[in-house]
């Protein structure tokens, strides 16, 4: 799509003779951003995973374990199979290791599978660590999706997570783990274990690199995206990009609507609109009410319906 020479958004560039605006894949980055963990953490992912397709993939094995889980009353029934289709998945699997952790060991001890790892203070660090990442990772991957999110949604989801990263170094340097509350139980847990703060602080460093230098491109266009919700404040020419926007026309448009009060406050309130509806669909997410989210006006329909009313009232 975006090759330099002979791919679409090239060619495509040369037959309409102006530039357009094209990003890669939102989530496909963020995703790609995602995986910047050191390797000794994914040595650690990929080590569970084995172990979890020891206990999974055969079926005595597996009835087994449900079994032990069942007597034990433990709060999870079975443990999760990675699916490698969606890396985030990775997430999930290793809260749901971690709850059952005990049971783990007692089990493969049963069946003879020695792995020292979880009894290594150091490698559990790791693996904590990883359990409260990539339940962040995946809160950012969940605001990314589904329909109606605008493109000035996903870049302020994507900036807003990079910023977090910044307070999760300093969580760490602190010591206080409070937006880590797997490893914080760990350390709790080993009190003569000191945790390798400048390693884990340094992983965060890096995946907040990863989505510097990828998301370069799509922050620069930030205040080209924001237009919908702030005309007035935006430089036309920006907007020349765009098909069939004539930047003479805009710049007429927009010292047209300055000075009515009723087109801007309609601005104004379809910011407040914006805000209200990504506060309601972060509230049913939290509660895993996707029919109810879907009932939700899209960003687009408010958009759209901002742009008629103007119309009608010649602003």
């Amino acid at each position: 799509m975006r090759g330099s020479k002979r791919e679409f958004v090239t060619l495509l560039q040369k037959a309409l003779d102006r530039n357009l605006l094209a990003f890669h894949c939102i989530l496909h980055q963020e995703a790609l951003c995602a995986q910047t963990f050191p390797s000794e953490c994914m040595a650690v992912m990929n080590l569970i995973i084995e172990m979890v397709n020891k206990i999974i993939a055969k079926a005595l094995n597996h009835r087994q374990f449900r079994a032990l889980l069942d007597e034990v009353d433990n709060e999870y029934s079975d443990l999760l199979l990675h699916n490698k289709v969606r890396w985030l998945s990775r997430g999930e699997v290793l809260r749901r290791f971690v709850a059952c952790l005990e049971h783990v060991k007692t089990f493969l001890k049963s069946k003879d599978l020695n792995y020292p790892q979880l009894e290594d203070t150091e490698w559990l660090e790791k693996l904590h660590f990883l359990v409260d990442m990539t339940s962040h990772l995946n809160k950012l991957n969940e605001s990314l999706q589904g329909r109606g999110n605008t493109a000035l949604q996903m870049l302020e989801a994507v900036l807003s997570f990079e910023r977090k990263l910044t307070v999760f170094a300093r969580d760490i340097q602190r010591g206080t783990l409070s937006h880590f509350p797997s490893l914080r139980e760990f350390k709790e847990a080993h009190h003569d274990h000191t945790l390798n703060g400048d390693y884990l602080q340094g992983a965060i460093v890096e995946m907040q690199t990863a989505f510097g230098s990828r998301f370069c491109e799509f922050r620069k266009e930030k205040m080209t995206l924001s237009f919908p919700v702030t005309p007035l404040e935006i430089d036309p020419s920006l907007l020349s990009r765009f098909p069939g926007v004539n930047q003479a026309d805009l710049e007429m448009e927009m010292a047209d609507i300055a000075d009515k009060d009723l087109g801007v406050s309609k601005f104004k309130r379809l910011t407040a609109e914006l805000e209200d509806v990504t506060r309601q669909k972060a509230q049913l997410a939290q509660s895993h009410k996707w029919s109810e989210i879907e009932s939700l006006p899209t960003p687009e329909k408010l958009v759209y319906d901002t742009r008629n009313f103007l119309t009608v009232i010649g602003a």
